[in-house]
């Protein structure tokens, strides 16, 4: 009995190692959850670092997209990974930061800097799906085949420049009734730039307002482009928003303030640094709703079948104090659509 004992002892212990034996190869064959890693690409400075200070609209806007990721479940060093490029506005370093990301790899990649930066992403990957946090004509610019169907690696938001154009005109003229020689700044190299331009020159030939357009194409062209300005003296000045404008945005303002201009942009910063209006979707919404795209592409949709969002809502933003300085009374039809009323 005493044998039969310990045959069984020792049978039960061997099953119980083969037992803990197949649960360890289990174990092991089961897969390790990849962690998905997100390429974040900017023409901009980055804005985590201090040389040089980049421009408080750079954080808020990684920060709304952050938002909008985690309001989707994802938390960056838990179940996503970042990675953070910034050109510190230096075109020529784009590329090299582009193939950078597509080599770690990345699942997806994502710029908030618009058709240029995109079309660097597009020739560096025709895979990796690249999500554009803002666009400004994809279409035009031969980044999507259209809106409902982009058709490729790339979808995401567009801020629908080229209606916008018209219509900040309509407003300044609604405004300011009197301004019949109207001066329009823009970046001639921001490729979904060029549509804009063309709806806001309809737009003027119905207003009958003469439009004069002076060409800024990097940081060194504003000097130049303030003097022609000067010396054409047109009586208000539209600018359209680009990462180059915005980054000069305190030269613009300053620009207009200092001649009496009433300026009318897009980008609500404008209005808050001393502009006359603005008009335009949020960047900080459209960037959030880039993480929609991210989500969708993450769990197996193909950009290609991803529709090219456009905005829903758009903010006019009214400096009564600005007007006030300039002589003007705004028209209370426009106080009661705006958004906001700067005092």
């Amino acid at each position: 009995m005493e044998t039969t004992m310990k045959r069984r002892t020792v049978g039960c212990l061997v099953t119980l190692a083969f037992g803990i034996l197949a649960a360890l190869l289990v174990s092991d064959a089961q897969p390790v959850k990849k962690i998905p890693r997100i390429g974040w690409l900017s023409s901009g400075h980055d804005p985590f670092s201090a040389q040089p200070p980049a421009p408080q609209r750079a954080l808020m806007l990684y920060e709304a997209f952050l938002q909008g990721l985690r309001e989707l479940g994802y938390v960056e060093g838990q179940n996503l990974i970042l990675e953070r490029r910034y050109a510190g506005e230096r075109a020529e370093r784009l590329a090299d930061l582009a193939t950078e990301l597509v080599q770690l790899p990345v699942d997806v990649l994502v710029t908030g800097s618009g058709e240029p930066v995109v079309r660097v992403l597009q020739h560096a990957t025709s895979t990796i799906p690249i999500v554009m946090a803002v666009s400004a004509d994809p279409v035009g610019a031969g980044l999507v085949a259209s809106l409902a169907r982009p058709g490729g690696n790339i979808t995401g938001v567009s801020i629908m420049a080229p209606e916008g154009g018209r219509k900040r005109l309509e407003l300044l003229k609604e405004a300011v009734p009197q301004a019949g020689r109207v001066a329009v700044l823009w970046n001639a190299a921001y490729q979904g730039k060029e549509s804009e331009w063309q709806e806001t020159q309809v737009a003027a030939g119905a207003l009958g307002v003469t439009l004069y357009g002076v060409e800024v194409r990097g940081p060194d062209d504003f000097d130049g482009a303030f003097a022609a300005l000067a010396r054409e003296r047109p009586e208000a000045l539209l600018t359209f928003s680009d990462p180059l404008t915005l980054n000069h945005q305190r030269q613009i303002v300053d620009f207009a303030t200092q001649h009496r201009l009433p300026l009318v942009s897009e980008v609500k910063e404008f209005a808050e640094a001393g502009g006359l209006m603005t008009y335009g979707a949020s960047l900080p919404a459209l960037t959030r709703r880039a993480a929609y795209y991210v989500d969708r592409i993450l769990k197996g949709a193909k950009p290609a079948d991803l529709p090219v969002e456009q905005p829903t809502k758009f903010e006019l933003v009214i400096n009564l104090k600005t007007a006030q300085a300039l002589g003007l009374t705004m028209p209370p039809s426009l106080l009661l659509l705006a958004d906001e009323v700067i005092h």
